[in-house]
């Protein structure tokens, strides 16, 4: 094990990578921790895993998975949290906007005491229109959603412990619900301004369309923060307000019916009282079996969501990993 592993995924960053490696090094050498640095080739199609199997075979320090395909960077910073190391685990873009030189400011942070130190973009260097507003107001969604009050979480640059690192299990575009996932373990976590600078080489991956899954992958994780554990009380609550109003429809008629001699077969309201009464009757099953889904997903295999071709190391470089 060694001190300090560095995760980078990687999608096509052919032109920023070898500067990217020159940079990361000078920080890390002068830190004086032992550390690794994994980068994640997430299925790139330009020279990127030429160029990282150039660096490996020049630093024993460096270790490079290649995915079959291209993931997405939550499935690759999943592979890199895996198989990572280090007692404190730095993520961060390969796409040289996050500045290597604030890693010693996060180290510092969690030898303070905190678990999970997060870097915040305070003047970001991207266009307005479509990254600077769709993230400001994700943001504001994430934070009033998770009630996890940050500036920035899609700010890939962050620092945490091992235990952290351990514990989290992400897909979908999750990775940037680490700090939502993680105070969801009772983790201390700070935030810290960080250097944001322009792109200068290749083409940003991000666009307007994230945004919308980003929205939906909110609700997923709202769901699981607030149910995973317990879904019958998410389905059983709607359930049981529904079958309640239906009960109550239901009640009314068959009281108008017997004591006052109202005919109710032609009237729309009693088939609103029994739809009521089975949607309610519907959702109270779906959360008992919800519930039995959250025990099998407990106490399953665990299974990744990702699949390496082979693992680039000093002591191993072309061994196949299965899967």
């Amino acid at each position: 094990m060694v001190e300090l592993s560095v995760i980078l995924p990687v999608f096509n960053e052919q032109d920023n990578l070898v500067s990217l490696y020159g940079e990361l090094v000078s920080v890390l050498d002068s830190l004086d921790r032992s550390y690794e640095i994994l980068f994640i080739d997430d299925g790139s199609h330009d020279q990127s895993l030429k160029h990282l199997k150039e660096i490996q075979a020049a630093d024993p320090r460096v270790s490079v998975l290649e995915f079959r395909r291209n993931f997405g960077q939550t499935a690759a910073l999943a592979a890199g949290l895996r198989s990572s190391t280090g007692e404190v685990v730095v993520t961060m873009d390969a796409d040289r906007q996050n500045d290597p030189a604030d890693i010693p400011a996060l180290l510092a942070a969690i030898d303070q005491g905190d678990d999970l130190v997060c870097g915040w973009r305070h003047e970001r260097k991207d266009g307005f229109w479509l990254r600077l507003l769709p993230s400001r107001i994700a943001n504001y969604l994430i934070s009033i959603t998770t009630e996890v009050k940050l500036h920035d979480y899609g700010c890939t640059l962050k620092a945490m412990r091992r235990d952290v690192a351990d514990n989290l299990r992400l897909y979908g575009e999750m990775h940037r619900f680490i700090p939502a996932i993680a105070n969801w373990y009772g983790v201390q976590m700070s935030e810290i301004k960080v250097n944001h600078r322009p792109r200068t080489a290749g083409v940003s991956k991000y666009g307007i369309s994230r945004t919308f899954r980003v929205l939906l992958d909110l609700l997923t994780v709202k769901f699981l923060l607030g149910y995973s554990h317990r879904p019958i009380q998410f389905f059983g609550s709607i359930g049981l307000a529904l079958s309640f109003a239906g009960s109550l429809i239901l009640g009314w008629l068959a009281f108008e019916r017997i004591f006052l001699g109202v005919p109710v077969g032609d009237r729309p309201l009693i088939f609103l009282g029994i739809l009521l009464l089975l949607a309610g009757l519907q959702f109270i099953s779906v959360g008992l079996f919800a519930e039995l889904q959250a025990r099998t997903y407990h106490e399953s295999q665990d299974k990744q969501i990702y699949e390496i071709r082979r693992v680039y190391r000093a002591d191993e470089p072309n061994k196949p990993t299965v899967s």
